[in-house]
């Protein structure tokens, strides 16, 4: 039920226990970390609220009144039930704190959560932290039914029932065999493009997804002819590096693929294949402990590769 007014806050209550114990009002400022000013201050709203003086000031310091006395004694266990209230708290919260649930797309598990991770266990060594991989259709899953206090995904826009924001942004680029036709071009069209037969991920795959709605702008009604489809970006990799076909893929996934001359990567021209990088969590609960270092972490990788 509602407290009357006049029922004083934790804050004015601890203060005059202190006062008491201590027998002064400067030694109990300075044990609350407040200024002498302050702590009278509050002791006078204290005494407004109640209605009658709760100290007496002597040359020797403070003492109760038998009206301060009787109100101490009764603050007493109010303010131990409310020591044990935060000690439970803080329970909780460090159980909260001591494991971290993660739900992330493809591309982020594999080339950008292991350098997040180093990061976050500086700050966060006691942390446990379990990562869920999958496309980004099975993150937003993970993320609605509670399996991951926060997920990252690859899809151009955020699900409508979650919250999110863009941490970091990525390029999709097309990927062929040192021996295909596009190797030695310097460059190719999206009209080449999308009448090609590509290996692709599959339908629910955020790296699918934002090449085929950037094709679409382009070209509307646009429907891409696969050639294969694979859901796993390494297995796509070494389609491509075997001559299969070309592929369009994460820049970060075939950076050591294109260094090491298994796959060319030519220019695709006048089609911007930027996406972003998202983290998503529920609706109305913004990350805290764990996960806010994680999101914070997760933004300072913006760069495009």
């Amino acid at each position: 039920m509602p407290l009357s007014p006049r029922v004083p806050d934790l804050a004015a209550l601890d203060l005059l226990l202190s006062v008491i114990e201590l027998g002064s009002l400067g030694r109990a400022a300075q044990a609350h970390g407040i200024s002498q000013p302050s702590a009278s201050s509050r002791i006078r709203y204290l005494e407004k609220l109640v209605g009658v003086p709760v100290l007496e000031r002597t040359t020797l310091g403070s003492r109760p009144t038998a009206a301060g006395a009787l109100i101490a004694e009764w603050a007493r266990a109010v303010v131990e039930a409310a020591a044990e209230l935060d000690a439970g708290i803080e329970t909780l919260r460090a159980q909260r704190d001591s494991h971290l649930s993660v739900a992330a797309s493809q591309t982020v598990a594999e080339y950008l959560f292991p350098k997040w991770l180093m990061a976050l266990r500086i700050r966060r060594p006691e942390t446990a932290i379990a990562l869920e991989a999958g496309n980004s259709a099975e993150v937003v899953r993970a993320v609605r039914e509670g399996r991951a206090g926060i997920g990252f995904v690859e899809v151009p826009d955020a699900p409508d029932d979650l919250d999110g924001e863009v941490v970091a942004r990525d390029r999709l680029i097309v990927v062929v065999a040192p021996g295909h036709r596009w190797a030695e071009r310097a460059s190719i069209t999206p009209a080449e493009l999308a009448r090609t037969p590509l290996i692709c991920r599959e339908p629910s795959s955020g790296t699918r997804i934002a090449f085929e709605q950037a094709m679409v702008r382009r070209q509307p009604g646009w429907r891409p002819e696969v050639l294969l489809e694979l859901s796993s970006t390494t297995a796509i990799k070494t389609a491509v590096a075997e001559g299969v076909g070309p592929a369009v893929l994460s820049a970060l996934a075939v950076r050591a693929e294109i260094a090491a001359g298994t796959v060319v990567s030519p220019t695709l021209t006048d089609l911007d294949l930027t996406r972003p990088l998202r983290a998503v969590w529920t609706r109305g609960r913004r990350p805290s402990g764990p996960a806010a270092d994680l999101l914070a972490v997760a933004r300072s990788t913006r760069a495009v590769p």
